[in-house]
């Protein structure tokens, strides 16, 4: 299956910017639905294909890789990095080394967490559940099936759930 235009705008987007909703919104979603369609473009297989061969292929020596990444924040994290602030004195301007804020830290650490998402074993769990789910559902109407003789109202009630979205409910 191919991106349409639209999730290939929405993909470099989200890129640039690690923002579902907000790269939903660039690729010219909707306002209205883009927090909701951000997060569902990302479940889609084709596009989560399309960032990680992005993503690989902008990938290199002068690009920091997770790693180096994740050495870096560890070190932040720890105070092994300080950075420069000015600070105002009665007698001028002093440059001072500080420790970055636990704020500062947290925001690095979150934007690290949306570009490199160890998420793939979540997905892998969720569709196992949805899988057992549909077969549960399918053993279910076929022990329904053989203990009802009555097959036309089995068909009205299956109907009856599809339109109301209620095909998983015990």
């Amino acid at each position: 299956m191919k991106l349409t235009e639209k999730q290939k705008r929405f993909a470099d987007e989200y890129i640039n910017s690690g923002n579902a909703t907000q790269a939903a919104i660039k690729a010219g979603y909707s306002k209205k639905t883009a927090n909701r369609i951000g997060p569902e473009n990302l479940s889609k297989l084709v596009i989560k294909n399309y960032i990680d061969d992005r993503m690989q292929a902008i990938e290199d020596s002068r690009i920091m890789t997770a790693k180096e990444a994740v050495e870096f924040l560890t070190s932040v994290v720890r105070g092994d990095i300080k950075e420069i602030v000015v600070i105002g004195t009665p007698v001028g301007a002093e440059e001072v080394e500080k420790e970055a804020d636990i704020k500062t830290r947290i925001s690095a650490v979150k934007e690290l967490l949306k570009r490199y998402p160890d998420n793939d074993k979540l997905m892998e769990q969720q569709l196992r559940k949805l899988t057992a789910e549909a077969d549960l559902s399918e053993a279910k109407a076929k022990e329904y099936i053989e203990d009802s003789s009555d097959y036309d109202e089995i068909q009205l009630v299956f109907s009856d759930r599809q339109k109301k979205g209620q095909d998983n409910e015990n």
